[in-house]
C-alpha cells in the first residue's frame, strides 16, 4: 500500500494498524540539535487519546510514547527519528459480527473491493488511531517552528452540528480552548455542544463539525509553485486525516459571492514601516505563498459512520441485511482532532519552511556552485 508518507524535505512515514501491536511513524528530515523529550510529544497525544472524557471513545489507551533512534541526550541528531505506541487495549471481539458486512459511509467496501481483503480489527490502517502518528510527528515540528521562528498554531472546535460559535480567532487563547471538554473557546457555546454531543450518545448516533485552524507569525514566502502552493499542501494534509470532507482557507466559500472590489485585501504600510494588508480574505496565503498575515483555515469533519442505530447494508456474500454496530467509538471527532489538524498543519509549514531555505532571493549576491564529484 502506497502513500504512507507525507512531506518532501520534512518527511513522515506512518505504520500501523488500529488492533495490531503499535502504532508509530518515522520522521526524516528534522534538522540536528532541536531539544525534545517524550513530554514534549506526550503532552498533545494526551489531547488526542481516547478514554478522556464522557464524549469520546470509552478505549483506555495511555497511549505513551517511545522514542526509538534520532534523539541523543535529548537532541535530535539529524538522522530518521522513530516513534511508536503500544495498542494495550484492543478488542477485536467487538468487531466479529461486523467482518462479514459494510458499514455504510465507510472504508469496508472501498478496502474490500481494492485488495481483495481488509482488516476488519477495528479498521486496521483506516482507524483513526494512525493519527496517532502525525500528532507525535507535529509536536516536534511544532517545538521547531516556535523556538526558531516563533509561529504558534491556534486550532479549536467552531462548529458542532448546526451550532457554531462566532468568537473572533484574535481573542481565542490556548488555556481556553483546553478548558473546554469539547474544546471551544466559547464557554456558552462549549456548553451547547457538550450537550447536543451527550444525546447523541444516547440515542446511538453521532454528528460532524468544523475545526477552525489559525497558524501566526509565518514568514513570507513559503510556498512553492505550482502544484506545490502552500495552501494545496495543507488542502491534502488537512483532507488525508480521516472523516474529513472538506478545507477552506482565509474566506473560502464565502468569497465566491462576493466583488473583487471587497474581496481584494489593500496594501499599507504599517507603522513599523512594513508593507501588510488592511483585511485577510487571502487568509495568509496570495499565489500559493504566504504573505505574512495570519493563515486561517476550516476544515469539515463528517459523523462517525459506525453509529449503534440499525440500517441497511450488504454482505460478502451481496445479501441485504441489517447491521447494528457495536464498540467504541466517539460519537463526535472534533474534540479529539483538534491535536491532529493542529499536527498537520506544523508539518506542513515544517516541510515548506525547509524546503524555502533552498531559495536564494537573486539581491543577496550569492552564486550558487554545482560540484560534480
Amino acid at each position: 500500500m502506497a502513500g504512507n508518507t507525507f512531506g518532501k524535505l520534512f518527511q513522515v512515514t506512518t505504520f500501523g494498524e488500529s488492533h495490531g501491536g503499535a502504532v508509530g511513524c518515522i520522521v526524516d528530515g528534522c534538522p540536528p540539535g532541536l531539544k525534545i523529550s517524550t513530554e514534549d510529544i506526550q503532552k498533545d497525544l494526551d489531547r488526542r487519546k481516547p478514554g478522556q472524557s464522557k464524549i469520546t471513545s470509552p478505549r483506555q489507551e495511555k497511549d505513551k510514547i517511545e522514542i526509538l533512534s534520532g534523539i541523543f541526550e535529548g537532541k535530535t541528531t539529524g538522522t530518521p527519528i522513530m516513534m511508536m505506541v503500544k495498542n494495550k487495549d484492543a478488542r477485536s471481539q467487538d468487531y466479529e459480527k461486523l467482518k462479514d458486512v459494510f458499514r455504510p459511509s465507510h472504508s469496508d467496501f472501498t478496502y474490500e473491493k481494492k485488495y481483495g481483503f481488509r482488516n476488519w480489527q477495528g479498521s486496521g490502517r483506516a482507524s483513526a488511531r494512525e493519527t496517532i502518528a502525525r500528532v507525535a510527528s507535529g509536536a516536534i515540528a511544532k517545538k521547531f517552528l516556535k523556538e526558531k521562528l516563533e509561529i504558534k498554531f491556534l486550532t479549536y472546535v467552531e462548529q458542532v452540528g448546526d451550532i457554531k460559535t462566532e468568537i473572533d480567532f484574535n481573542k481565542v487563547t490556548p488555556e481556553q480552548i483546553e478548558s473546554s471538554i469539547v474544546r471551544c473557546p466559547d464557554k456558552e457555546v462549549a456548553t451547547r455542544m457538550y450537550q447536543s454531543i451527550n444525546r447523541l450518545i444516547q440515542d446511538g448516533d453521532s454528528v460532524g463539525g468544523v475545526i477552525k485552524g489559525v497558524i501566526k507569525n509565518v514568514p513570507i514566502g513559503l510556498g512553492e509553485p505550482v502544484f506545490d502552493k502552500l495552501s494545496s499542501d495543507l488542502g491534502k494534509a488537512m483532507l488525508s486525516i480521516p472523516a474529513v470532507k472538506g478545507f477552506e482557507i482565509g474566506s473560502g466559500f464565502t468569497s465566491a459571492k462576493m466583488r473583487g472590489s471587497k474581496h481584494n485585501d489593500l496594501f499599507e504600510i504599517s507603522p513599523d514601516g512594513k508593507i501588510k494588508t488592511k483585511t485577510n480574505n487571502s487568509g495568509g496565503i496570495q499565489g500559493g505563498i504566504s504573505n505574512g498575515e495570519d493563515i486561517y483555515f476550516r476544515v469539515a469533519f463528517k459523523p462517525v459512520s459506525t453509529i449503534r442505530k440499525k440500517q441497511d447494508t450488504v454482505n460478502l456474500k451481496g445479501q441485504n441485511v441489517k447491521i447494528e454496530a457495536t464498540g467504541r467509538h466517539d460519537p463526535c471527532v472534533l474534540p479529539r482532532a483538534v491535536p491532529i489538524v493542529e499536527a498537520m498543519a506544523a508539518i506542513t509549514i515544517m516541510d515548506h519552511y525547509l524546503r524555502s531555505l533552498s531559495v536564494i532571493p537573486a539581491e543577496a549576491g550569492i552564486q550558487s556552485k554545482i560540484t560534480f564529484l
